[in-house]
């Protein structure tokens, strides 16, 4: 009876409403668009580009960042990471350009001159992807007998369609930010990594009748992968979830004959306070081999390129691993600020007990942040590359994509960021939130963009 109260309340609420009407709405346009193939690709050469798309584990989590539409030679088949790969690179830039960290410190218009630099970065890295794309596509479906011969001015108005496509999402999701619900960027990968699930839970449960190919287990190693996928969304929950308290005691302050202040507050500091960013950042990077290599045209690649591309190898999971290591204490860096925490502190009479104000304040929570990030991380990398020891257990690619990696920790992250703004406008209209005890905690420092 909660659940429908819940919902009427949110019925009620006619902002909400309308913010979720709009998000809905959105949403249906960049499905709708993920179906719209691009001019000269018959039903037969998509059926090439599926079959080429399911062999390949690096193809599949293309395909599923673009919601299906790279295998579906959409006019949206670039999908959103071009976008992703600007704001890293745009990000790193801050780190080591004057130029760029004076722009991030100038407040709303710094923010915009970015946006717009990251914008026009996003345009360069599609018109590369484009034609390794469009190359990609006439192989492999000249190899499998159909017809997709393309002249240069084909790849020139193609590659115009694929680049306004993505750029089209990249607005699709800025809307969805300022008028809908969530994270619009994110909220778009989430869609995408939904709309697969159905048919990998089906693909799953048909694969294990017996009869079927891989049905070694039966229904009972079915069941058994469902619980086991249960049990790693939980770890993943208490992963963005987790926090650690710093105490804060502030000074009584005398003001006239009353005494203010005294009460001991806490500093939460999240265990994993990068959010799933890392996971994308390092996904995104992953991404760049391929593309190179012209989103694997030629099936004999070899060395760096084929290493590189097998999502089940050593190198490639090691690599991950450590980039999502180091990602996350990068992301980490940006959005916690031990100097700031430590000052405002100070303006407001606040001290940690023990520890001097200003700098030793600082020094203090950037020791904790460093240590409880460590192992933040470590976790953060484990599930990351859960789907290829899933793989390893028989588990067929396209199910063992959720048992941790990219899928769960953005899917995870990105409902509960939406929940919790539900929340906050339930209760910013005295409804009761979600949660009984309201503790719905989002990865708001490590949200996206």
């Amino acid at each position: 009876m909660r659940f429908f109260e819940t919902i009427k309340n949110i019925w009620t609420i006619k902002e909400l409403r309308e913010r979720i009407g709009i998000t809905l709405m959105l949403v249906l346009v960049y499905r709708l668009g993920c179906y719209i193939v691009l001019p000269g690709i018959s039903p037969a050469d998509l059926d090439a580009l599926s079959n080429f798309t399911n062999k390949s584990g690096l193809m599949q989590l293309l395909d599923m960042f673009s919601g299906g539409a790279f295998s579906q030679a959409s006019i949206f088949a670039l999908g959103i990471m071009p976008y992703i790969t600007a704001s890293i690179v745009i990000q790193l830039l801050g780190m080591v350009l004057p130029s760029f960290q004076k722009l991030q410190r100038d407040g709303e218009s710094g923010r915009q001159k970015i946006n717009q630099y990251t914008r026009y970065l996003t345009v360069l890295i599609l018109v590369l992807q484009g034609p390794a794309y469009l190359i990609n596509l006439q192989v492999q479906v000249s190899a499998a007998g159909g017809h997709a011969a393309m002249t240069p001015w084909t790849y020139f108005y193609l590659t115009i369609i694929l680049a306004a496509g993505s750029m089209f999402i990249m607005w699709l999701g800025e809307r969805i930010t300022d008028r809908g619900i969530g994270n619009g960027i994110s909220f778009i990968i989430l869609v995408g990594i939904i709309a697969r699930l159905p048919n990998a839970l089906r693909f799953e449960f048909i694969s294990r009748l017996p009869g079927s190919t891989g049905s070694e287990g039966g229904l009972i190693m079915f069941i058994v992968e469902i619980i086991l996928l249960f049990a790693v969304t939980v770890g993943a929950v208490l992963l963005v979830q987790g926090v650690r308290k710093v105490p804060v005691q502030y000074a009584k302050r005398i003001v006239g004959n009353k005494q203010y202040g005294g009460a001991r507050q806490y500093i939460p500091l999240k265990v994993n306070a990068a959010g799933v960013m890392p996971i994308i950042f390092a996904q995104a990077i992953m991404f760049i081999p391929i593309t190179l290599s012209g989103f694997g045209a030629s099936q004999q690649t070899t060395g760096f390129f084929a290493a590189f591309s097998d999502v089940n190898g050593f190198w490639y999971n090691a690599v991950y691993f450590i980039m999502i290591v180091a990602f996350t204490y990068f992301y980490t860096a940006i959005t916690v600020r031990p100097t700031q925490m430590a000052e405002e502190m100070k303006r407001n009479n606040g001290f940690i007990p023990g520890v001097k104000p200003g700098k030793k304040t600082a020094e203090y929570i950037d020791t904790i942040m460093s240590r409880i990030t460590l192992p933040g991380s470590i976790f953060l990398g484990i599930v990351a590359i859960l789907p290829a020891f899933a793989r390893m257990l028989g588990i067929s690619q396209n199910f063992a994509q959720f048992f941790g990696g990219t899928s769960l920790l953005i899917l995870v992250g990105v409902v509960l960021d939406t929940l919790q703004q539900i929340e906050t406008h339930l209760m910013m209209h005295h409804y009761d939130g979600l949660m009984k005890d309201g503790r719905i905690k989002g990865r708001t420092t490590g949200s996206m963009y």
